[in-house]
């Protein structure tokens, strides 16, 4: 039996199993899917041109330090963020390469710790969001808008949502086991060729579920809804 005729019939089975679902529970599967790996996002920020040579110096670029999914890379440099009453936090790591609108991602203790009020939202979408001030070894830049809380969200191929039974922009629900697991509701589901398998969640979520790198996670209900999402 080749690969793709065992992920089609994976995706014919879970299509069938979620037909069953009335929507007042979870689909009731022993492992219909792959574990799913969970992915640990602590506080980073991406930049523009002009903020990375005010931050770095003029035609400063970042330095690879580690490839993340799609394209992205996480860099060596690292700059400081500054909230309200002089809260701060220090050495908050830059994704590349650049964008052009400067995002910066915390967790909500990262925004009490700042003292600013950090909506949750998903990637890419700061219009009326936190503002903060960004300090980096050449200067400093005061952003206006653009600090948020990230949306929990799995990152998936299109082999992958064809063997998981879902589309892009679907919502999930997500399991994960152990003393502390329970279920993750509300999980945006985002399908690109260039992802990699992976839920992310930030710090807090990790820590409230007590879970740790290489943690995997069960998808468990079949999505009703799909939302409209900013493209990352």
């Amino acid at each position: 039996m080749n690969e793709q005729l065992i992920r089609d019939i994976a995706a014919k089975v879970l299509r069938e199993l979620a037909a069953q679902d009335t929507g007042g529970g979870y689909v009731n599967t022993i492992n219909p899917t792959p574990p799913l790996p969970i992915g640990i996002s602590a506080r980073h920020l991406h930049l523009c041109r002009m903020h990375m040579d005010i931050l770095f110096g003029p035609g400063s670029q970042l330095t690879f330090y580690k490839e993340l999914m799609g394209g992205q890379f996480a860099a060596n440099e690292t700059v400081s963020i500054v909230g309200r009453n002089s809260g701060e936090i220090l050495k908050a790591r830059v994704l590349g390469p650049l964008r052009s609108a400067t995002q910066v991602e915390v967790s909500a203790s990262d925004a009490r710790a700042l003292g600013i009020t950090a909506p949750l939202r998903d990637s890419g979408d700061i219009a009326g969001s936190a503002g903060v001030t960004i300090i980096g070894p050449k200067g400093a830049v005061y952003l206006g808008e653009g600090c948020i809380m990230a949306r929990r969200h799995i990152h998936m191929s299109p082999t992958d949502a064809a063997i998981f039974g879902v589309s892009d922009r679907d919502i999930v629900n997500v399991l994960v086991d152990g003393p502390r697991g329970g279920v993750f509701s509300n999980v945006l589901v985002r399908v690109d060729a260039t992802f990699t398998l992976e839920m992310h969640i930030d710090t807090d979520e990790a820590n409230a579920f007590g879970i740790k790198p290489g943690t995997h996670a069960q998808l468990l209900k079949h999505p009703h809804t799909t939302m409209e999402v900013s493209q990352c």
